[in-house]
């Protein structure tokens, strides 16, 4: 290392001549400290117990082993030595051979000049302390990103808040060499009752007792509390020296770093002081971001917790029953594509005895969506509740006139197919704002159909194609009433675009007509979805004919409604 401030360089001669060896001691002794060596085994073993000369100043020919061949024995534990051959004869091919290979910086012939030697070894002196200090300064640079480097691994690993701090605490006592390195957390610039502590032995635990004293009776917590400054404890004869510093980012007091060490003999130096500083700066920053993700997590929570209550809420507002229909069968489901969702149904027995139906699906989806369903199922149960309620298609005036304000303020629009069915008439009276069409088929004929494939034309369905524009898009709704008779064995079926634009494998349309079975994915459209209904079994079953719509779709894109009417 580079020596203190009026410190000596070491330099070791060595000569199996004492003469030699007296006069190279006289020589540098004032500027250097000076080991003297009789021969290459000496010198060796002097370099075993004392460690790492800055210069050494060989002679060549020695009994034992040549000064080249020793000086190559240095090398590899002392790399930053400078080394000088001493000769008193001409070897050009070993000289040469060691200069060349960096064992030696420079050779000086026998008998030598006393101001050449002192001006090389000066210069030798000067290279040694510039490598070394270009070596201290990549080893501090690679210590910083080492150091870094376990800091970000930690960030990469856990972003748990507790799990953070034990492993901020473990990475920066085992790093800095302390017997023991406790974490302070802080928050609103008050300790919080929790520490987190890294022993020698290498456990790293969050303990609940406070290590030795509580910190709000120890008073370098508390002067790093309030100064928010890095403090130093000096160590006396029955303490340890302690250094305590504080975490904080971006103006942020996140915690309070408290490390003692047992060796008296060696305090924080200010390379510490430094590393230690520019690593509580990454742990900072490590500390930010596990509590930011800890607020994340726990917002996250309580917003599912108040999904979950919302889509029960959502799952109530949508009749999940309905009393025996004589005559009728009734089926009704709702998947939405997030946890609530904009798509809704209503199944509505009057006392008068009409079966009012609809199925409506709000733009959007999520909570803004859910928003306007829960306020179209509260206005158009309002109006059905009436003792005697409008037509379908003054229904769906009434519906636009109550929700408009509301749904051009937000670019929102609603799409609704509503049907009344009266068991008496057998006349099935609809109004339809901007949805998709409904289906009317007979089982009879579909059965037969299935029986006899080639017999005659494909059935098609009766496609209720009366239609409006959506609600919410003009100020005042108007469209006409569609009306159709359904008799016995007959079915209305009316569905969302969730269903009809749901992509499935399998099935392949061309302008609205069914074509040849394909292995392409693409959307279901209604020619599609007619198809699944044909090689559906009696009876009909909602269910089973969602599942197999659901079954080619990984992610739900959309929410998905169906709602049949089957008169029996």
């Amino acid at each position: 290392m580079v020596q203190r401030a009026g410190s000596k360089l070491k330099l070791m001669v060595v000569d199996d001549e004492p003469d030699n060896l007296d006069l190279l001691y006289r020589t540098f002794r004032r500027d250097f400290e000076v080991v003297k060596a009789e021969s290459a085994i000496a010198a060796l073993q002097i370099l075993e117990q004392q460690g790492e000369m800055a210069i050494i100043i060989s002679d060549q020919r020695m009994p034992e082993m040549l000064g080249t061949e020793f000086l190559s024995k240095t090398v590899e534990r002392f790399p930053d030595t400078i080394r000088i051959v001493l000769t008193g004869y001409t070897d050009v091919e070993d000289l040469v051979e060691a200069i060349n290979s960096g064992k030696v910086f420079k050779y000086i012939t026998k008998p030598w000049n006393p101001d050449q030697l002192k001006g090389v070894v000066q210069q030798a002196a000067e290279t040694y302390q510039v490598i070394k200090q270009r070596t201290n300064e990549l080893k501090r640079a690679l210590r910083r990103e080492s150091l870094f480097n376990a800091v970000t691994t930690a960030i990469r690993e856990s972003l748990d808040y507790h799990s953070m701090l034990q492993t901020i605490a473990a990475t920066l006592g085992q790093t800095f060499l302390a017997n023991q390195c406790v974490l302070y957390p802080v928050d609103g610039n008050q300790l919080i009752p929790e520490a987190f502590r890294y022993d020698e032995v290498g456990t790293t635990v969050e303990i609940a007792d406070r290590p030795s004293a509580a910190p709000e009776q120890d008073s370098l917590v508390q002067s790093v509390l309030e100064k928010q400054q890095i403090e130093i404890e000096a160590n006396s004869s029955d303490t340890t020296p302690r250094l305590a510093l504080p975490l904080i980012y971006q103006q942020d007091f996140l915690a309070i770093l408290v490390m003692s060490r047992n060796d008296h003999y060696h305090p924080w130096s200010p390379e510490d002081l430094e590393l230690i500083q520019g690593v509580a700066d990454q742990a900072a920053l490590a500390i930010s971001q596990a509590k930011l993700y800890q607020r994340t997590q726990k917002q996250a929570e309580q917003m599912r917790a108040e999904l979950a209550v919302a889509r029960q809420i959502q799952g109530n507002l949508l009749r999940q029953s309905w009393p025996e229909l004589d005559g009728m069968k009734v089926q009704a489901c709702c998947y939405p594509a997030r946890e609530v969702g904009g798509d809704f149904f209503e199944v509505y027995a009057h006392p008068q005895g009409d079966i009012w139906l609809a199925v409506g699906d709000v733009s959007g989806k999520g909570v803004p969506a859910a928003l306007f369903m829960a306020s179209a199922i509260s206005v158009l149960r309002r109006e059905l509740s009436q003792e005697s309620p409008p037509e379908p298609h003054v229904v769906m005036q009434n519906l636009n006139r109550s929700l408009i304000d509301d749904l051009t303020s937000t670019n929102c629009f609603i799409t609704m197919v509503l049907a009344r069915y009266t068991p008496t008439t057998r006349q099935l009276v609809y109004a339809n704002a901007g949805h998709i069409y409904p289906l009317v088929w007979s089982r009879q004929t579909l059965s037969a159909q299935r029986a006899d494939p080639g017999n005659g034309a494909e059935m098609e369905p009766n496609y209720l194609k009366v239609r409006g524009v959506p609600l919410g898009i003009l100020p005042t709704w108007k469209a006409t009433a569609g009306s159709v008779d359904l008799n016995s064995g007959e079915v209305l079926l009316i569905t969302s675009d969730g269903i009809t634009e749901a992509t499935v494998a399998g099935t392949s349309t061309t302008n609205g007509s069914a074509g040849a079975p394909s292995t392409a994915s693409a959307m279901l459209q209604q020619a599609g979805l007619w198809q699944l209904l044909m090689q559906e079994q009696e009876p009909l079953d909602l269910t089973h004919l969602l599942s197999q719509i659901r079954a080619h779709n990984t992610i739900q894109e959309d929410d998905q409604t169906i709602l049949s009417l089957e008169v029996l």
